[in-house]
Protein backbone atom coordinates (compact mmCIF):
# COMPACT_ATOMS: atom_id res chain seq x y z
CA UNK A 1 0.00 0.00 0.00
CA UNK A 2 1.17 3.68 -0.93
CA UNK A 3 1.73 5.62 2.30
CA UNK A 4 1.36 9.54 0.65
CA UNK A 5 0.88 13.15 1.04
CA UNK A 6 -2.47 14.26 -1.27
CA UNK A 7 -3.56 17.51 -1.57
CA UNK A 8 -7.38 18.05 -2.84
CA UNK A 9 -7.61 21.47 -4.46
CA UNK A 10 -11.16 21.70 -4.56
CA UNK A 11 -11.18 20.12 -1.34
CA UNK A 12 -14.42 22.58 0.17
CA UNK A 13 -16.38 21.91 -3.11
CA UNK A 14 -20.33 20.47 -3.54
CA UNK A 15 -18.24 16.91 -4.42
CA UNK A 16 -15.76 17.01 -2.03
CA UNK A 17 -18.00 14.67 0.31
CA UNK A 18 -18.50 12.18 -2.11
CA UNK A 19 -14.75 12.13 -3.74
CA UNK A 20 -13.52 11.33 0.34
CA UNK A 21 -16.51 9.13 0.57
CA UNK A 22 -14.21 7.27 -2.42
CA UNK A 23 -11.13 7.66 -1.06
CA UNK A 24 -12.17 6.18 2.05
CA UNK A 25 -13.65 3.16 0.21
CA UNK A 26 -9.86 2.34 -1.41
CA UNK A 27 -8.37 3.34 1.33
CA UNK A 28 -7.02 -0.02 2.13
CA UNK A 29 -4.63 1.39 -1.56
CA UNK A 30 -3.55 4.17 0.75
CA UNK A 31 -3.02 3.34 4.90
CA UNK A 32 -0.97 5.49 6.60
CA UNK A 33 -1.72 8.38 4.16
CA UNK A 34 -2.21 12.43 4.68
CA UNK A 35 -4.96 13.94 2.72
CA UNK A 36 -4.83 18.05 2.89
CA UNK A 37 -8.12 19.84 1.76
CA UNK A 38 -7.59 23.49 0.49
CA UNK A 39 -10.49 25.56 -1.11
CA UNK A 40 -11.22 29.16 0.00
CA UNK A 41 -14.44 28.35 2.16
CA UNK A 42 -13.28 27.41 5.24
CA UNK A 43 -16.90 26.62 6.08
CA UNK A 44 -17.61 23.84 3.70
CA UNK A 45 -13.52 22.68 4.10
CA UNK A 46 -14.60 22.06 7.97
CA UNK A 47 -17.44 19.79 7.27
CA UNK A 48 -15.91 17.77 4.44
CA UNK A 49 -13.24 17.86 6.58
CA UNK A 50 -14.92 16.28 9.76
CA UNK A 51 -16.67 13.88 7.30
CA UNK A 52 -13.57 12.06 6.18
CA UNK A 53 -12.18 12.11 9.52
CA UNK A 54 -15.41 10.51 10.86
CA UNK A 55 -16.26 7.85 7.60
CA UNK A 56 -12.11 6.86 7.92
CA UNK A 57 -12.33 6.13 11.46
CA UNK A 58 -15.77 4.17 11.24
CA UNK A 59 -14.32 2.47 8.24
CA UNK A 60 -11.03 1.68 10.08
CA UNK A 61 -8.97 3.56 7.46
CA UNK A 62 -5.97 4.99 8.63
CA UNK A 63 -5.76 8.60 6.80
CA UNK A 64 -5.39 11.67 8.20
CA UNK A 65 -7.39 14.39 7.51
CA UNK A 66 -6.51 18.48 7.20
CA UNK A 67 -7.81 21.55 5.94
CA UNK A 68 -6.30 24.94 4.91
CA UNK A 69 -7.11 27.85 2.77
CA UNK A 70 -3.63 28.21 2.50
CA UNK A 71 -2.74 27.14 -1.12
CA UNK A 72 1.05 26.91 -1.23
CA UNK A 73 0.97 25.85 2.48
CA UNK A 74 -1.35 22.92 1.81
CA UNK A 75 0.78 22.38 -1.03
CA UNK A 76 4.26 21.95 0.93
CA UNK A 77 6.01 18.80 0.70
CA UNK A 78 2.48 16.69 -1.44
CA UNK A 79 3.19 13.20 -3.61
CA UNK A 80 0.11 14.07 -5.54
CA UNK A 81 -2.78 16.88 -6.52
CA UNK A 82 -6.22 15.89 -7.10
CA UNK A 83 -7.65 19.00 -8.72
CA UNK A 84 -11.24 19.57 -9.05
CA UNK A 85 -12.47 23.31 -8.54
CA UNK A 86 -14.52 26.01 -10.97
CA UNK A 87 -13.81 29.86 -10.85
CA UNK A 88 -16.64 31.48 -10.44
CA UNK A 89 -18.82 28.42 -9.20
CA UNK A 90 -22.35 27.99 -10.32
CA UNK A 91 -23.15 31.33 -11.09
CA UNK A 92 -20.11 31.70 -13.94
CA UNK A 93 -21.78 28.18 -15.37
CA UNK A 94 -24.59 29.86 -15.74
CA UNK A 95 -23.47 33.08 -17.29
CA UNK A 96 -21.53 30.15 -19.74
CA UNK A 97 -25.37 28.29 -20.95
CA UNK A 98 -27.18 31.69 -20.83
CA UNK A 99 -25.04 33.92 -23.24
CA UNK A 100 -24.66 32.18 -26.28
CA UNK A 101 -28.31 31.42 -26.21
CA UNK A 102 -28.50 35.05 -27.45
CA UNK A 103 -26.30 34.80 -30.38
CA UNK A 104 -27.93 31.31 -31.65
CA UNK A 105 -25.25 29.45 -30.42
CA UNK A 106 -25.60 26.34 -28.21
CA UNK A 107 -24.61 26.96 -23.98
CA UNK A 108 -22.75 24.38 -22.23
CA UNK A 109 -20.31 23.50 -19.50
CA UNK A 110 -17.45 22.17 -21.50
CA UNK A 111 -18.46 22.57 -25.45
CA UNK A 112 -18.26 25.67 -27.48
CA UNK A 113 -17.82 29.21 -25.93
CA UNK A 114 -19.31 28.49 -23.10
CA UNK A 115 -16.05 25.87 -22.49
CA UNK A 116 -13.44 28.12 -23.53
CA UNK A 117 -14.38 30.72 -21.03
CA UNK A 118 -14.40 27.59 -18.42
CA UNK A 119 -11.06 26.76 -19.87
CA UNK A 120 -9.55 29.92 -19.29
CA UNK A 121 -11.14 30.29 -15.81
CA UNK A 122 -9.66 27.24 -15.08
CA UNK A 123 -6.34 27.68 -16.23
CA UNK A 124 -5.89 31.17 -15.02
CA UNK A 125 -6.20 29.47 -11.48
CA UNK A 126 -3.98 26.83 -12.68
CA UNK A 127 -1.14 28.68 -13.40
CA UNK A 128 -0.99 29.85 -9.56
CA UNK A 129 -1.10 25.93 -8.52
CA UNK A 130 2.01 25.38 -10.69
CA UNK A 131 3.69 28.36 -9.07
CA UNK A 132 3.43 27.18 -5.61
CA UNK A 133 4.02 23.58 -6.71
CA UNK A 134 7.42 24.66 -8.26
CA UNK A 135 8.16 26.47 -4.50
CA UNK A 136 7.08 23.81 -2.42
CA UNK A 137 6.84 20.29 -4.08
CA UNK A 138 8.14 20.27 -7.55
CA UNK A 139 7.98 16.62 -8.12
CA UNK A 140 4.03 16.12 -7.16
CA UNK A 141 2.04 14.58 -9.53
CA UNK A 142 -1.30 16.21 -10.43
CA UNK A 143 -4.48 14.08 -11.09
CA UNK A 144 -6.64 16.55 -12.69
CA UNK A 145 -10.22 16.48 -12.69
CA UNK A 146 -10.85 20.39 -13.51
CA UNK A 147 -12.54 20.92 -16.55
CA UNK A 148 -12.33 20.77 -19.33
CA UNK A 149 -9.72 18.09 -18.72
CA UNK A 150 -8.33 18.39 -22.18
CA UNK A 151 -7.81 22.25 -22.13
CA UNK A 152 -6.43 22.41 -18.67
CA UNK A 153 -4.26 19.38 -19.77
CA UNK A 154 -3.21 21.25 -22.81
CA UNK A 155 -2.28 24.47 -21.71
CA UNK A 156 -0.14 22.66 -19.05
CA UNK A 157 1.98 20.69 -20.70
CA UNK A 158 2.40 22.82 -23.51
CA UNK A 159 3.52 25.80 -21.18
CA UNK A 160 5.62 23.85 -18.28
CA UNK A 161 7.25 20.35 -17.26
CA UNK A 162 4.57 19.60 -14.33
CA UNK A 163 3.12 16.06 -14.17
CA UNK A 164 -0.23 16.04 -14.69
CA UNK A 165 -2.48 13.44 -16.17
CA UNK A 166 -6.36 14.13 -16.79
CA UNK A 167 -9.06 11.94 -16.09
CA UNK A 168 -13.00 11.27 -17.27
CA UNK A 169 -15.62 8.62 -16.62
CA UNK A 170 -17.20 9.17 -19.91
CA UNK A 171 -15.02 6.53 -21.88
CA UNK A 172 -16.35 4.22 -19.31
CA UNK A 173 -20.21 5.60 -19.53
CA UNK A 174 -20.87 6.04 -22.45
CA UNK A 175 -21.40 2.85 -24.15
CA UNK A 176 -23.50 2.22 -21.04
CA UNK A 177 -25.72 4.91 -22.17
CA UNK A 178 -26.12 3.76 -25.76
CA UNK A 179 -26.50 0.64 -24.25
CA UNK A 180 -29.78 1.31 -21.90
CA UNK A 181 -31.32 3.30 -25.08
CA UNK A 182 -30.65 -0.28 -26.94
CA UNK A 183 -32.95 -1.81 -23.98
CA UNK A 184 -29.71 -3.61 -23.81
CA UNK A 185 -27.61 -4.96 -20.35
CA UNK A 186 -25.30 -2.03 -19.89
CA UNK A 187 -23.12 -4.44 -17.50
CA UNK A 188 -22.58 -6.48 -20.50
CA UNK A 189 -21.21 -3.98 -23.25
CA UNK A 190 -17.27 -3.06 -23.35
CA UNK A 191 -15.42 -0.52 -25.83
CA UNK A 192 -12.65 1.20 -26.16
CA UNK A 193 -13.14 4.81 -27.05
CA UNK A 194 -10.84 7.15 -27.89
CA UNK A 195 -10.28 10.83 -29.22
CA UNK A 196 -10.56 13.87 -27.18
CA UNK A 197 -11.85 14.37 -23.59
CA UNK A 198 -15.87 14.73 -24.21
CA UNK A 199 -15.39 13.85 -27.86
CA UNK A 200 -14.33 10.29 -27.86
CA UNK A 201 -15.74 7.57 -30.01
CA UNK A 202 -15.14 3.36 -29.98
CA UNK A 203 -12.20 1.84 -31.75
CA UNK A 204 -13.68 -1.44 -30.72
CA UNK A 205 -17.06 -2.52 -28.70
CA UNK A 206 -18.40 -5.96 -27.80
CA UNK A 207 -21.74 -7.10 -25.89
CA UNK A 208 -21.90 -10.37 -24.03
CA UNK A 209 -18.92 -11.18 -26.18
CA UNK A 210 -20.07 -10.23 -29.62
CA UNK A 211 -19.39 -7.04 -31.59
CA UNK A 212 -21.52 -4.56 -29.93
CA UNK A 213 -21.97 -2.38 -33.48
CA UNK A 214 -24.36 -4.97 -35.71
CA UNK A 215 -26.55 -5.33 -32.31
CA UNK A 216 -27.02 -1.95 -31.82
CA UNK A 217 -27.86 -0.80 -35.42
CA UNK A 218 -30.28 -3.86 -35.25
CA UNK A 219 -31.70 -2.65 -31.77
CA UNK A 220 -32.24 1.24 -33.24
CA UNK A 221 -34.15 0.24 -35.88
CA UNK A 222 -36.61 -1.58 -32.77
CA UNK A 223 -36.05 1.30 -30.91
CA UNK A 224 -36.37 4.43 -32.84
CA UNK A 225 -40.02 5.00 -32.53
CA UNK A 226 -40.39 3.91 -29.14
CA UNK A 227 -40.94 6.17 -26.16
CA UNK A 228 -37.62 7.71 -24.83
CA UNK A 229 -37.01 7.42 -21.10
CA UNK A 230 -33.29 9.52 -22.04
CA UNK A 231 -33.34 12.09 -25.36
CA UNK A 232 -29.43 12.52 -25.29
CA UNK A 233 -29.19 8.55 -24.72
CA UNK A 234 -32.03 7.84 -27.99
CA UNK A 235 -29.41 10.49 -30.04
CA UNK A 236 -26.77 8.49 -29.16
CA UNK A 237 -28.06 4.94 -30.44
CA UNK A 238 -28.48 6.88 -33.20
CA UNK A 239 -25.07 8.49 -34.12
CA UNK A 240 -23.74 4.81 -33.34
CA UNK A 241 -26.29 2.99 -36.02
CA UNK A 242 -25.24 5.48 -38.31
CA UNK A 243 -21.54 5.81 -38.40
CA UNK A 244 -20.92 1.89 -37.06
CA UNK A 245 -19.28 3.32 -33.56
CA UNK A 246 -19.81 4.15 -29.94
CA UNK A 247 -19.74 8.40 -29.11
CA UNK A 248 -19.36 10.79 -26.50
CA UNK A 249 -22.75 11.63 -25.83
CA UNK A 250 -21.33 15.06 -25.73
CA UNK A 251 -21.43 14.85 -29.99
CA UNK A 252 -25.16 15.43 -29.82
CA UNK A 253 -24.19 18.66 -29.92
CA UNK A 254 -22.94 18.76 -33.22
CA UNK A 255 -24.95 16.35 -34.78
CA UNK A 256 -28.39 17.60 -33.28
CA UNK A 257 -27.18 21.37 -33.01
CA UNK A 258 -30.13 22.62 -34.55
CA UNK A 259 -33.32 20.68 -32.12
CA UNK A 260 -30.56 21.21 -28.73
CA UNK A 261 -30.28 24.62 -29.78
CA UNK A 262 -34.29 24.71 -29.27
CA UNK A 263 -34.56 23.18 -26.99
CA UNK A 264 -31.90 24.67 -24.53
CA UNK A 265 -33.34 27.94 -26.06
CA UNK A 266 -37.10 26.47 -24.55
CA UNK A 267 -35.94 25.16 -21.58
CA UNK A 268 -37.30 27.57 -18.22
CA UNK A 269 -33.73 26.24 -16.45
CA UNK A 270 -30.21 25.16 -17.70
CA UNK A 271 -28.70 22.70 -15.87
CA UNK A 272 -26.54 25.14 -13.77
CA UNK A 273 -29.59 26.94 -12.62
CA UNK A 274 -31.12 23.47 -11.81
CA UNK A 275 -27.76 22.34 -9.75
CA UNK A 276 -28.00 25.39 -8.10
CA UNK A 277 -31.24 25.11 -6.88
CA UNK A 278 -30.25 21.52 -5.51
CA UNK A 279 -27.02 23.20 -3.79
CA UNK A 280 -28.30 24.18 -0.13
CA UNK A 281 -30.03 20.83 0.35
CA UNK A 282 -25.97 19.46 -0.18
CA UNK A 283 -24.77 20.97 2.09
CA UNK A 284 -27.85 20.90 4.33
CA UNK A 285 -26.93 17.10 4.44
CA UNK A 286 -24.03 17.46 5.19
CA UNK A 287 -24.44 19.32 7.71
CA UNK A 288 -26.57 16.81 9.05
CA UNK A 289 -24.03 13.87 8.78
CA UNK A 290 -20.93 16.03 10.09
CA UNK A 291 -23.17 15.58 13.71
CA UNK A 292 -22.86 11.76 13.56
CA UNK A 293 -20.29 9.43 14.59
CA UNK A 294 -20.35 7.30 11.43
CA UNK A 295 -21.51 9.95 8.39
CA UNK A 296 -23.91 8.29 5.52
CA UNK A 297 -24.09 9.97 2.93
CA UNK A 298 -27.34 9.63 0.25
CA UNK A 299 -26.86 9.66 -3.13
CA UNK A 300 -29.49 11.78 -3.51
CA UNK A 301 -28.40 14.87 -1.29
CA UNK A 302 -24.18 14.26 -2.62
CA UNK A 303 -23.46 15.94 -5.36
CA UNK A 304 -21.82 13.14 -7.77
CA UNK A 305 -23.21 10.64 -5.57
CA UNK A 306 -20.55 8.61 -2.97
CA UNK A 307 -18.13 7.54 -5.78
CA UNK A 308 -17.02 11.03 -6.94
CA UNK A 309 -13.66 11.68 -8.74
CA UNK A 310 -13.13 7.41 -8.34
CA UNK A 311 -10.55 7.16 -11.50
CA UNK A 312 -8.44 9.63 -10.24
CA UNK A 313 -8.49 8.32 -6.61
CA UNK A 314 -7.97 4.60 -8.90
CA UNK A 315 -5.52 6.20 -10.92
CA UNK A 316 -3.75 7.02 -7.93
CA UNK A 317 -3.60 3.94 -6.32
CA UNK A 318 -2.30 1.93 -9.92
CA UNK A 319 0.70 4.67 -9.72
CA UNK A 320 1.73 4.51 -6.53
CA UNK A 321 1.11 0.60 -5.61
CA UNK A 322 2.61 -0.05 -9.09
CA UNK A 323 -0.12 -2.23 -10.15
CA UNK A 324 -0.28 -1.50 -13.67
CA UNK A 325 -4.00 -0.93 -13.82
CA UNK A 326 -5.85 -0.59 -17.35
CA UNK A 327 -8.04 2.62 -17.69
CA UNK A 328 -8.68 5.88 -19.77
CA UNK A 329 -6.68 9.41 -19.16
CA UNK A 330 -5.55 11.92 -20.83
CA UNK A 331 -2.05 12.64 -21.72
CA UNK A 332 0.00 14.23 -24.89
CA UNK A 333 0.05 12.26 -27.92
CA UNK A 334 3.78 11.66 -27.61
CA UNK A 335 5.07 8.96 -29.97
CA UNK A 336 1.55 8.98 -32.24
CA UNK A 337 -0.24 6.91 -29.50
CA UNK A 338 -3.63 7.53 -31.38
CA UNK A 339 -2.85 7.86 -35.49
CA UNK A 340 -3.80 11.21 -36.73
CA UNK A 341 -3.35 13.56 -34.38
CA UNK A 342 -0.16 15.92 -33.39
CA UNK A 343 2.52 14.57 -30.81
CA UNK A 344 1.78 17.62 -28.49
CA UNK A 345 -1.82 17.43 -28.59
CA UNK A 346 -3.49 16.08 -25.58
CA UNK A 347 -5.84 12.81 -26.30
CA UNK A 348 -8.11 10.89 -24.25
CA UNK A 349 -6.38 6.82 -24.66
CA UNK A 350 -6.65 3.73 -22.76
CA UNK A 351 -3.53 1.69 -21.17
CA UNK A 352 -1.99 0.66 -18.33
CA UNK A 353 -0.50 2.78 -14.71
CA UNK A 354 2.44 1.99 -12.96
CA UNK A 355 4.75 3.39 -10.77
CA UNK A 356 6.89 4.36 -14.09
CA UNK A 357 3.93 6.29 -15.10
CA UNK A 358 0.83 6.00 -18.06
CA UNK A 359 1.16 3.64 -21.28
CA UNK A 360 -0.84 4.45 -24.03
CA UNK A 361 -2.09 1.04 -25.75
CA UNK A 362 -1.32 0.43 -29.23
CA UNK A 363 -4.63 1.70 -30.66
CA UNK A 364 -5.93 2.03 -34.63
CA UNK A 365 -7.17 4.90 -36.15
CA UNK A 366 -10.39 6.36 -34.85
CA UNK A 367 -12.78 5.47 -38.44
CA UNK A 368 -12.76 8.08 -40.95
CA UNK A 369 -16.26 8.59 -40.69
CA UNK A 370 -16.14 10.39 -37.29
CA UNK A 371 -11.92 11.00 -37.39
CA UNK A 372 -12.82 14.73 -38.84
CA UNK A 373 -15.03 16.30 -36.25
CA UNK A 374 -12.81 14.69 -33.50
CA UNK A 375 -9.30 16.55 -35.58
CA UNK A 376 -11.21 19.89 -35.45
CA UNK A 377 -12.03 20.17 -31.78
CA UNK A 378 -7.94 18.88 -30.91
CA UNK A 379 -7.31 21.75 -33.45
CA UNK A 380 -9.61 24.12 -31.13
CA UNK A 381 -8.27 22.39 -28.25
CA UNK A 382 -4.56 23.52 -28.84
CA UNK A 383 -5.72 26.93 -29.92
CA UNK A 384 -7.43 27.23 -26.82
CA UNK A 385 -4.45 26.15 -24.57
CA UNK A 386 -2.56 28.28 -25.92
CA UNK A 387 -4.58 31.22 -25.34
CA UNK A 388 -5.96 30.36 -22.14
CA UNK A 389 -1.87 30.87 -21.03
CA UNK A 390 -0.53 33.58 -22.29
CA UNK A 391 -2.92 34.69 -24.52
CA UNK A 392 -4.96 38.23 -25.92
CA UNK A 393 -8.04 38.80 -27.04
CA UNK A 394 -7.14 37.92 -30.56
CA UNK A 395 -5.67 34.73 -29.38
CA UNK A 396 -9.38 34.18 -27.66
CA UNK A 397 -10.97 34.97 -30.80
CA UNK A 398 -9.28 32.56 -33.19
CA UNK A 399 -10.12 30.10 -30.29
CA UNK A 400 -13.94 31.15 -30.18
CA UNK A 401 -13.60 30.90 -34.12
CA UNK A 402 -12.23 27.57 -34.56
CA UNK A 403 -14.89 25.86 -32.38
CA UNK A 404 -17.56 24.04 -34.79
CA UNK A 405 -20.58 25.20 -32.34
CA UNK A 406 -19.47 28.69 -33.04
CA UNK A 407 -21.47 29.76 -36.81
CA UNK A 408 -19.04 32.90 -38.66
CA UNK A 409 -16.21 35.26 -36.99
CA UNK A 410 -18.59 37.95 -36.60
CA UNK A 411 -20.52 35.49 -34.30
CA UNK A 412 -17.29 34.64 -32.23
CA UNK A 413 -16.14 38.09 -32.20
CA UNK A 414 -19.28 39.09 -30.37
CA UNK A 415 -19.47 36.57 -28.01
CA UNK A 416 -16.26 36.51 -26.90
CA UNK A 417 -16.50 40.26 -26.38
CA UNK A 418 -19.75 39.68 -24.13
CA UNK A 419 -18.17 37.12 -22.25
CA UNK A 420 -14.79 38.40 -21.83
CA UNK A 421 -16.69 41.01 -19.90
CA UNK A 422 -18.77 38.97 -17.85
CA UNK A 423 -15.70 37.04 -16.72
CA UNK A 424 -13.71 40.18 -16.11
CA UNK A 425 -12.92 38.86 -12.62
CA UNK A 426 -11.64 35.15 -13.23
CA UNK A 427 -9.44 36.19 -16.35
CA UNK A 428 -6.26 37.07 -16.90
CA UNK A 429 -5.76 41.40 -18.25
CA UNK A 430 -4.31 40.41 -21.44
CA UNK A 431 -7.27 38.33 -22.20
CA UNK A 432 -9.54 40.97 -21.89
CA UNK A 433 -10.68 43.22 -24.61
Amino acid sequence: MARIKLAYIGGGSSRAAGTMASLIYHGEQFQGSEVVLIDLNPEHLELVGTMATKMAKHAGIDIKFTTTTNQREGLADVDAVLTSFRPGGFESRRLDERIPLKHGVIGQETQGPGGLMMAFRSVHYFQGIIEDLKAVAPNAVIFNYTNPVNIVSQAVTMHTDAKIFSFCEGPIVFPQQVALAAGLDPEKISATMVGVNHNCWSIEATYDGQDAIPILTERWEVVKDSPKSSLINHRSLELAATFKSIPSTYFTYYYFKEQVFREMQGARRTRSEVILDSIPDYWEHYREQAMTDAPQLDPNRSRGGIHELELAIEAMGAYFNDTGARMPFNIPNTGGALPGFDEDVVVEVWGTVDRSGFHPEPLPALPHAVRGLVQNLAEYQYLAGLAAWRGTRADGIRAMAAHPLVPTLAVAKELYDEMAYAHRNYLPKGLLA
